[in-house]
């Protein structure tokens, strides 16, 4: 792979261009030193690493405005950064390119418990919105692992899930509108308070955008009412395959759990030493399948449940008898990435989605290539709607092994696709799987998706180098036909 050409000419204005930015971001929002910038090199794909020019913190969508307007103007591009969580390299800055920090944007603006919404901005932390409206027994549905650090404006350019989004939807099935600030400085409203808006669906477009259209600088949320009721059900089994067969009969009952993940052996004992939460450890994979409502509609599940996973070969089944044991139990599910950190120097986290059936076939086969690489890899997954995250165990010290990793991770997105999943379920392409769309789509879907990138950014200044494997100019893009002139991805700078 392969970033955009530096642009000399914007390199050598590099002081001129700092100068005018701190004119639009006064005081300490305009970071320049090469010292100051290296906490933003590189986001969550740490495998990857690049000093940007320059670094801006605004803190107003005026603010916002002025400097896209003015990168806009003055042709430079321009990577958006939310918390810097992101697992596919999708805030990998530019080296050629501004940075724009939307780390200040940290406050709730407003919550309407009537029309059941929050208004926040982009840098308020998905945690901070459950906790915010807690006191009124509302939550915010979307839970991704990271939540704790996670903020919404990266959610939404993600199109974050969690453990929950089996039941309750990714964040673009929980956000009603927003408020976006275009290349050109242009401020635009989509959606509202509203369920539903006239028109396009705009809000589905830039929700899972990854940055490319727009910097969102306001998010109306749902806030939904904690349900009366919820019980957790720990469920071991002697095979993966197993385990997978029975989230197919979970579902072909007619059973929507309000969560249903999946952890292998590796990943059951790496979280069972980190967190103590209980998980049986002579188990080969271990199911949590959450139900919720009424307390009798929950009780009744439960046993439906635990029927079908004893048909299923299950070794042990456990239900939590309290509110305590139940978190405890998700408490050893979300701190599974850290804890398989304590386990392995360095891990690769992947993220493909497959039809639910095909998990038995899905496993299996990864655990051929596992053998086939040389590499460990410890299985986390949202079962319920086949969202999967290997993560595949290498040391980067040892020569060879973070390419043997990759080339793992390719075939396991190839994999997803060739059984009839997607390549990604919630961590974006990015520029991690940037170079695998041509297996998903054909060069006329991704000149089509294109040139919706360029009905919103007519330069194509926002997050270039990202999510499309072909970089075109959007003049040619307007001939139809002309595939002549692509500059193609082939190295990213490496840590």
């Amino acid at each position: 792979m392969q970033m955009p050409e530096l642009d000399a000419g914007i390199l050598a204005r590099r002081d001129e261009v700092v100068a005018a930015l701190r004119a639009i971001v006064p005081g300490e929002g305009v970071i320049a030193s090469e010292r100051a910038m290296k906490p933003y090199e590189s986001d969550g794909l740490t495998a990857y690493r690049q000093l940007p020019m320059v670094v801006v913190l605004p803190d107003s969508t005026e603010q916002v405005a002025r400097v896209l307007r003015y990168c806009h103007q003055q042709g430079i591009k321009v990577v958006p950064r939310g918390a810097g969580t992101s697992l596919s390299g999708g805030a990998l800055p530019l080296g050629d390119g501004v940075l724009l920090g939307m780390a200040k944007f940290n406050r709730i603006r407003e919550i309407d418990f009537n029309n059941r919404v929050a208004v926040v901005e982009p840098g308020v932390t998905n945690l901070a919105v459950s906790q915010a409206v807690e006191h009124a027994g509302f939550y915010y549905a979307p839970d991704p692992s990271s939540q704790i650090a996670c903020t919404i404006g990266g959610n939404i350019a993600e199109n974050s899930g969690g453990v929950h989004c089996l039941k309750y939807g990714m964040t673009t099935n929980n956000v009603l509108g927003c408020e976006m600030v275009l290349m050109t400085g242009e401020i635009v409203r989509l959606g509202g308070k509203h369920l539903d808006a006239s028109g396009y669906d705009l809000m589905g477009i830039v929700t899972g955008s990854e940055g490319l259209l727009g910097v969102v600088t306001e998010i109306t949320v749902r806030i939904l009412k904690k349900p009366e009721t919820a019980r957790a059900v720990l469920i071991g089994f002697a095979s993966s395959e197993d385990a997978g067969t029975c989230v197919g009969h979970i579902i072909g009952a007619g059973i929507i759990p309000g969560g249903m993940e999946m952890m292998d052996r590796l990943a059951i004992d790496a979280a069972e030493q980190f967190v103590h939460a209980g998980y049986p450890l002579e188990v080969e994979a271990l199911l949590i399948v959450e139900l919720d409502g009424p307390q009798a509609e929950v009780d009744d599940l439960i046993g439906r449940v635990e029927a079908i996973a004893r048909q299923c070969r299950a070794v042990t089944v456990k239900a939590s008898g309290s509110e305590q044991e139940r978190l405890l139990f998700w408490a050893g599910r979300k701190a599974a990435f850290p804890a398989v950190g304590r386990i392995s120097a360095d891990y690769y986290c992947m993220d493909g989605t497959i039809p639910r059936a095909q998990l038995p076939r899905v496993l299996a086969r990864m655990r051929e290539l596992s053998a086939s690489y040389g590499l460990r890899v410890a299985n986390v997954f949202h079962a319920g709607d086949g969202n999967l995250h290997p993560l595949i165990l290498y040391d980067a010290n040892q020569p060879g092994e973070l390419e043997r990793a990759e080339a793992f991770g390719a075939e396991i997105l190839k994999l997803c696709v060739e059984v009839g999943g997607v390549l990604t379920g919630e961590h974006g392409v990015g520029v991690e799987k940037r170079d695998l769309m041509e297996t998903m789509f054909t060069q006329t879907d991704l000149d089509q998706q294109q040139r919706l990138k360029c009905a919103f950014d007519d330069k194509g200044l926002l997050n270039p180098g990202k999510v499309f494997p072909t970089l075109h100019r959007c003049a040619e893009l307007g001939r139809v036909h002309v595939h002549g002139g692509h500059a193609r991805f082939n190295d990213l700078p490496r840590f």
